[in-house]
């Protein structure tokens, strides 16, 4: 990709520009071809690579633990989760995984689970995974059903999570489950979102079992877990009792905008691949770049990517600022996957039969942005943020 300059918007620092060209350079080597047949074996080995190369200290808080800073820089995840995406789906979700997966130990855990976790999350030597939807509670997060039952220095949970992304490689699981003995004392009823409680829960704590593996059509490790009587020490809560809902908006306010970027590295990676196959693809006598329709198409996705990339990096660099970024990142999320969902048709279109080649470049990226307008908060749900904001702001 020639055309850097978005790395000279005011958003960044020198250091970021610096990160991006290191990165860029790293995974030229590494994960442009990383994808195969065992998507379980090809992410460890993703994980591994990022952990030894020292990227995965940029998605943990804590130089005391492992991370690069002391607090997430939010503006360097973003250009790192961009850069992989650009070379490959799977490295990104390597990366975003470690990240939202050690999140709320991050922001929430105390020392003993930041010692115990965030250190091997950071070399790669465990695998993360945020357990948060249920099969009748993902956006809807006051219908969670998951039940967490305090017994003594003794938590129980029983209940089920799904669309889990590392469910059945991950040796570690952010679960949040409703509690019970939090809900009573609080003013809200137990089935809003108060008396949720947010628990890191060992992937081999008995009662804990993988009730089945989802595929989906941009394969990566997906699950739906089961838990039946999973007994875990209190010890393990994250945050106070009660605060589940409060621990999981704040993980995914940091790794919301991460998706914008992650969609935003699909597109570029579309726009490159239809510049080059514009440029050397022949008919009627010229090249595919010489007719003003393919010039008008090129030319709306370069304005669609920066525009979107605009709004990404404003909410990255708010963020960073100890802003409050809620409308932001769901502006930016919404209007990132949603271009590059355009992007990539266009891409496909441009390349005509072999955009639907199995295993084509496009074809792949029409594959893996497809998810990315749905997790971590849909389309539709993020419009519903962002008029929620706007009407709260006016009022």
């Amino acid at each position: 990709m020639a055309d850097k300059d978005y790395l000279g918007w005011p958003f960044f620092e020198p250091r970021h520009a610096a990160l991006e060209r290191e990165l860029d350079a790293w995974a030229g080597q590494q994960v442009r071809d990383a994808h195969g047949a065992d998507v379980d074996a090809t992410c460890r080995q993703l994980v591994r690579q990022l952990g030894e190369a020292g990227w995965l200290r940029h998605a943990v808080g804590g130089s005391a633990h492992g991370g690069a800073l002391d607090a997430i820089d939010t503006r360097a995840i973003c250009l790192i989760r961009e850069t992989l995406a650009r070379h490959n789906g799977l490295a990104d979700f390597a990366f975003a995984m470690q990240g939202l997966g050690s999140g709320a130990i991050s922001l929430f855990g105390d020392a003993a689970a930041q010692q115990a976790w965030l250190p091997r999350v950071a070399r790669g030597e465990a695998i993360a995974a945020f357990a948060l939807s249920e099969p009748q509670a993902g956006s809807d997060v006051a219908a969670m059903q998951c039940a967490a039952a305090r017994e003594g220095d003794s938590y129980v949970l029983n209940g089920e999570k799904t669309w889990i992304s590392n469910g059945g490689i991950a040796d570690f699981y952010v679960v949040f489950a409703r509690d019970g003995a939090a809900a009573e004392t609080q003013s809200s009823p137990a089935r809003g979102t108060r008396g949720i409680s947010a628990f890191v829960v060992p992937a081999d704590a008995p009662g804990l079992e993988i009730a089945e593996r989802i595929q989906v059509i941009a394969p990566h490790p997906l699950a739906r877990l089961r838990f039946n009587n999973c007994r875990i020490p209190a010890a393990l809560r994250l945050g106070e009792a009660g605060q589940g809902f409060k621990v999981a908006m704040a993980t995914l306010d940091v790794f919301r905008t991460s998706v914008a970027a992650a969609a935003l590295g699909f597109a570029r990676r579309a726009l490159d691949e239809a510049l080059a196959h514009a440029r050397q693809r022949t008919m009627f006598g010229q090249t595919l770049a010489d007719f003003q329709l393919t010039q008008a198409k090129l030319a709306q996705m370069a304005t669609a990517i920066d525009s979107a990339a605009l709004l990404t990096y404003r909410a990255a660099w708010q963020r960073d600022q100890g802003r409050k970024v809620t409308k932001e990142a769901a502006m930016a999320k919404m209007t990132a996957t949603e271009t590059a969902q355009q992007v990539i048709d266009a891409a496909v279109q441009m390349f005509g039969g072999l955009g639907v080649v199995s295993e084509h470049p496009v074809e792949r990226l029409y594959r893996e942005i497809r998810a990315l307008r749905i997790y971590e908060g849909a389309t539709e749900v993020q419009q519903l943020i962002i008029a929620r904001e706007l009407l709260r702001d006016t009022a």
